[in-house]
């Protein structure tokens, strides 16, 4: 192997790594985030968004999901797809239909989930070749 391979190679180990410490971060917080919407807590603030309770339950189930999704290798870059999704729509909501909070929060995770799933679109790419045939 030359040099340059062997430097190729170990930039790429340790891309990869980052990218799993930063998939941990994102999937443990989505667990939490979406555990949280089943309490009492976030009751008011879907109240506010109007739409009703279903919601929040459905966003807890997606995050729940999507952060599990991130730590199975084989479906970590279409999770972090879904979550980038469910994150996009958060972003909206804290825009323009929350008084209080902001987007902050779910734009930064927006960014960090849609840069996993671009770092992990061989992933998916494989999934959907596996589905397919």
């Amino acid at each position: 192997m030359t040099s340059e391979a062997s430097t190729t190679a170990r930039a790429g180990v340790i891309v990869n790594v980052v990218v799993w410490i930063v998939q941990v971060g994102l999937g443990g917080y989505m667990i939490y985030s979406g555990w949280s919407l089943f309490g009492a807590g976030m009751v008011g603030k879907f109240d506010e968004i109007g739409v009703g309770q279903w919601l929040r339950y459905v966003t807890g189930v997606l995050e729940i999901a999507g952060g599990i999704g991130v730590f199975i290798p084989m479906l970590c870059g279409l999770a972090a797809l879904g979550l980038a999704l469910v994150l996009l729509g958060a972003t909206l909501t804290e825009l323009f239909m929350v008084s209080h909070g902001g987007p902050t929060l779910p734009l930064i995770l927006l960014v960090v989930a849609a840069a996993v799933a671009v770092l992990r679109r061989d992933t998916t790419v494989a999934l959907v070749k596996r589905v397919r045939s």
